[in-house]
């Protein structure tokens, strides 16, 4: 209902990607049709609408990275394209009922906690809801470096994750800033078009076999035929991936294995011994993200492309500085320097009832059961603190929380409201998920990455356990850690 230029809804998410489609089509499938979808781009699909650079791909299988409730049994290969996951997410937005709700060109500026409804603004208009939904992912907002110089760079300079199709690199000398997840699927495109490839290597990453390969029509069609055999294949990745927690939880011989796998692989794809040593790792495996690739290292022993080790320190006209001190010169540089993931962006746009977001997560980001925030009544937060995984689906962790949402929803429908979680529920899951986090590589291993917070040194991005771990305590919504319901908890 739209009542003088604002609208009055019972749902408000802020997001179109997996996360916000995936809580939408859910709620149209119990009937819920009061909600709408904030979506600041003109499309739906959240990181793959904005990841488009070349050879931009998922590194979770394509049966597994999808919804079990909307199967797709005609993926083209093992591990998807971006611009296919895209174009699966838009279908299921269009069949699901859900286009329809979804309102684009609208970035949230504000949101504020009015007392009985979140009154959030818009670049297309005031919307009122009961409910605020924070699908806004953690994958967001391009990491930018702050390299003295960069801004007067005399050719292009783009990040991955705004990649221009109109940026020239054939034939042309190119930089590539970052060797992480990103950096390894555009490095081999980049590697066949340019004329000369210099990437900067300020950490070596460890690399594990990849495995992709196109479905055969023969096997697409048979996923089509017996969607049972669909179910078991995606039970059974399901299943690989989630023997990976041991390995993080630094578990032998486990981590051993995984460890000899990735210096394997570096072995037999780097010739050069001198190469092979400045790409082996100084940390433990898993410390930071694994990359998954089979094109990475043959493309970086290509006799055309550089690795400079060190750091990109500061640029000078059409001069890159390393940190060794050696210069190239270079016409586009290419950032492949990843996203602000632990302070999340929106956070100071959000105010609940005594302050913004932002200020609730000064040390670093929390929520029980990694959705609810204790000050920010009838609000839920996808995909956010503690809700990932660095070993399985991303997508499994949502809808585990898609189940927690709408429980919480069909509370309120029958209690009222508002819901608002007890300080001393959010802290006690906070303490149990640190001392979960204790021992494990994301904390141990000896390197910086983007899961840990960097001012509290707190593992806030990822459940420290297994994703089953995670189902098993979050799936279901129990209202006795709120304020103001039966049993609950003092603030």
């Amino acid at each position: 209902m739209t009542v003088a230029g604002t609208t009055e809804v019972e749902v408000a998410i802020v997001g179109a990607g997996f996360a916000g489609l995936g809580l939408a089509i859910r709620m149209r499938r119990e009937g819920r049709r009061d909600f709408v979808l904030l979506e600041r781009a003109d499309d739906v699909g959240g990181t793959w609408r904005d990841n488009r650079y070349p050879g931009v791909a998922c590194d979770v299988p394509s049966h597994l990275y999808s919804f079990s409730f909307r199967p797709a049994p005609d993926w083209s290969r093992v591990y998807a394209p971006g611009a296919e996951i895209q174009q699966y997410l838009r279908t299921a937005a269009a069949d699901e009922g859900v286009a329809e709700h979804v309102r684009f060109g609208a970035e949230m500026s504000r949101a504020r906690w009015t007392g009985d409804r979140w009154d959030i603004r818009t670049g297309a208009g005031t919307v009122r809801a009961r409910v605020l939904v924070l699908a806004a992912g953690r994958l967001t907002e391009p990491r930018l470096p702050a390299i003295p110089g960069l801004g007067d760079f005399e050719g292009p300079v783009v990040h991955t994750a705004r990649w221009d199709p109109a940026t020239r690199v054939d034939g042309r000398r190119v930089g590539v800033v970052g060797t992480g997840a990103s950096a390894a699927q555009v490095i081999p495109q980049l590697a066949d078009r340019a004329r000369e490839l210099v990437v900067f290597q300020r950490t070596p990453t460890w690399v594990v076999q990849r495995g992709d390969r196109p479905y055969t029509a023969e096997e697409r069609a048979h996923f089509s035929r017996d969607p049972g055999a669909a179910r078991r294949h995606r039970e059974d990745i399901f299943d690989e991936a989630e023997r990976g927690i041991a390995a993080r939880r630094r578990l032998r011989p486990a981590i051993d294995e995984l460890r000899a796998r990735a210096r394997a692989h570096l072995d037999a794809q780097v010739t050069d011994p001198d190469l092979r040593r400045r790409l082996a790792p100084g940390y433990e495996i898993g410390c930071k993200r694994i990359v998954l690739s089979d094109e990475l290292y043959p493309a970086l022993d290509r006799p055309h492309v550089t690795l400079e080790d060190s750091a990109l320190v500061s640029v000078e006209s059409s001069t890159a500085v390393a940190g060794s001190g050696r210069r190239h010169d270079l016409d586009v540089l290419v950032l492949a320097t990843g996203f602000h993931s632990t302070r999340q962006p929106y956070a100071d746009r959000v105010h609940g009832r005594t302050g913004t977001l932002a200020q609730h997560w000064s040390e670093g980001m929390s929520a029980y059961a990694s959705t609810a925030v204790h000050g920010f009544p009838n609000m839920f937060v996808l995909d956010g603190p503690n809700a990932s995984l660095g070993h399985n689906s991303a997508v499994y962790m949502i809808e585990t929380q898609i189940d927690y949402v709408l429980g919480a929803l069909a509370h309120l429908g029958a209690a009222g409201g508002p819901l608002e979680v007890s300080a001393a529920a959010e802290h006690a899951y906070v303490r149990d998920v640190d001392r979960a986090a204790r021992d494990t590589v994301w904390l141990r291993g000896g390197c910086r990455s983007w899961y840990v917070d960097e001012a509290s040194g707190r593992l806030t991005l990822l459940w420290p356990g297994s994703a089953r771990s995670f189902r098993e305590r979050n799936a279901e919504f129990d209202p006795r850690p709120y304020l103001g319901t039966a049993g609950a908890a003092t603030a």
